[in-house]
């Protein structure tokens, strides 16, 4: 099962490897690399001139195929992001970073993912009268980049104020500015992407129970936590289902937090 002196291809043009390499070197020994030349951004982009084909998994792996033909490797890794509403609370921004390892040798495809509020997704439109400067204490600017769209041009990376100001004064009272969320520029989300890595690793090191290969771990929850009062099931996860990548083994386990009921308050019951 060990990764130890393997090496891995990363695919991005995005300098992900600053944050990806390190955890994976540590965890398991794995050294990625990122074979420079390899264009991600014709899979998508987050300004949308290149729509993005398929999932997010779809495009996590064709990035991780594109770095394995530049490197020549059975091994690779490449992340996918995504940015809007959280899931669960639509008035607040999240992000939801997805990052997978493919084994060729083993046969295997790794995924992990999750969804944080940790972002600073946002934009502006410029208008008249438009607080420009809340915008961009929010957005955490110039350490983070920003776009700019006006008249059709987008223009990324913006991270200088005398260079903001020479553009937005070129076109008063029209157009966005938006976060520029490539990683490489918004050191929010390169920090998520390396507690990620992290989890990734540490799953690819769990071997399966049944099989002993690589990367059990998290695959899907289970709603249905019973009501306190009673007992009708709920939208509430009830259980956890760990999987296996290669077998298909699964294993069931409770909550992680203990709960084992919920509130009358959330039963469609109780609290029709």
């Amino acid at each position: 099962m060990s990764y130890r002196g393997r090496m891995a291809a990363l695919g991005t043009r995005h300098a992900k490897e600053r944050v990806i390499a390190p955890a994976f070197a540590e965890r398991l020994g794995l050294a990625v690399q990122a074979p420079a030349g390899i264009d991600t951004d014709a899979l998508g982009t987050f300004t949308g001139e290149t729509p993005r084909a398929g999932s997010m998994r779809d495009a996590a792996r064709a990035k991780a195929r594109l770095g394995m033909e530049a490197a020549g490797l059975p091994i690779g890794m490449a992340s996918e992001g995504s940015f809007g509403p959280h899931p669960f609370m639509p008035f607040i921004a999240s992000g939801r970073e997805m990052m997978l390892l493919i084994d060729d040798a083993r046969g295997l495809e790794i995924v992990e993912e999750c969804v944080s509020e940790r972002t600073n997704f946002a934009a502006l439109d410029l208008t008249e009268g438009a607080d420009v400067g809340a915008f961009l204490g929010r957005a955490g600017f110039p350490s983070h980049a920003l776009v700019l769209r006006r008249g059709g041009r987008i223009t990324k990376g913006i991270n200088d104020r005398a260079a903001l100001e020479s553009l937005l004064s070129a076109g008063r009272g029209e157009g966005q500015l938006e976060t520029d969320m490539r990683a490489h520029v918004n050191p929010t989300r390169m920090a998520e992407i390396g507690k990620l890595a992290a989890r990734l690793a540490a799953r690819i090191a769990t071997a399966c129970p049944a099989c002993a290969a690589p990367g059990f771990g998290t695959v899907r929850s289970e709603a249905g936590l019973p009501c306190a009062a009673c007992e009708t099931p709920t939208a509430l996860v009830r259980s956890l289902v760990a999987g296996c990548a290669l077998c298909g083994y699964e294993k069931r386990s409770p909550r992680t937090d203990g709960r084992m009921a919920a509130s009358p308050a959330e039963c469609p019951e109780c609290n029709p």
